[in-house]
């Protein structure tokens, strides 16, 4: 089969999902009453509510999927050390993320917990310095210490001292082991070019933002919404 004809067929099975499941909306929302009486049917999507979140899970992947395809090497190849967690992942998680948010903050504790509970999975780290100079700062640095193997002891000790500041950057450096002052280095402004433009490729508008499998989902959410994200991804494997 050729890559073009190929291409179309995945273009048509994609399409296809998308018409499919507007139709099934159509007939639960406007055909279903006529036949089966409006309480029924509502009183099926009470009891039962999660059928429509799946369905509107299952229209963004697919959305989302033939973009991902594309992009999938990119996203999932950390630059140096930025990751965490299994050296050959069944399912990769990535996450844009921003010393600064504090929305990333609150999600890093379970991210540390999946990776702990999950041997399977692995982080990728992607650095998106969008609140300010200090935010720029603390990521070249983190991609400095990346570079030099030690991505790892930087992020931790950078969240666990505070916001980037002269003095907690400096404590993360040191933690590092790496120096106070970010190196002017071609590859790290690059990163954080490549950086951006996946991000934005992806419609994101903030931090955290996170892609799992063929699911992507640009706001911060609970441990237990990534954690069915990363089951689902395995599933699709």
């Amino acid at each position: 089969m050729s890559d073009k004809k190929g291409s179309s067929l995945f273009a048509a099975a994609i399409g296809g999902g998308i018409i499919g499941a507007a139709i099934t909306a159509l007939l639960l929302l406007v055909v279903a009453p006529q036949y089966l009486g409006s309480r029924i049917v509502r009183q099926g999507m009470l009891a039962d509510p999660q059928i429509l979140a799946d369905a509107a899970d299952a229209l963004q992947d697919a959305q989302y999927a033939p973009l991902l395809k594309e992009m999938r090497s990119g996203l999932e190849t950390p630059f140096g050390s930025s990751w965490k967690g299994a050296a050959k992942p069944d399912v990769t998680l990535v996450e844009f993320f921003d010393y600064a948010c504090p929305y990333c903050k609150a999600v890093n504790p379970a991210l540390d917990r999946l990776l702990k509970e999950d041997k399977g999975l692995r982080v990728v780290y992607r650095e998106l310095p969008i609140l300010g100079p200090e935010s720029v700062t603390a990521a070249r640095l983190s991609l400095a210490a990346s570079k030099s193997g030690r991505f790892a002891p930087f992020h931790d000790a950078l969240w666990a001292a505070g916001r980037p500041a002269p003095e907690t950057m400096a404590a993360a450096s040191q933690a590092a082991g790496i120096g106070p002052t970010p190196p002017e280095d071609p590859a790290i402004e690059a990163e954080l070019r490549r950086n951006f433009q996946m991000w934005s490729a992806l419609g994101g508008k903030g931090t955290p933002a996170f892609v799992i499998g063929n699911r992507v989902i640009l706001a911060a959410v609970p441990y237990e919404t990534l954690k069915e994200a990363i089951a689902h991804a395995r599933e699709q494997r």
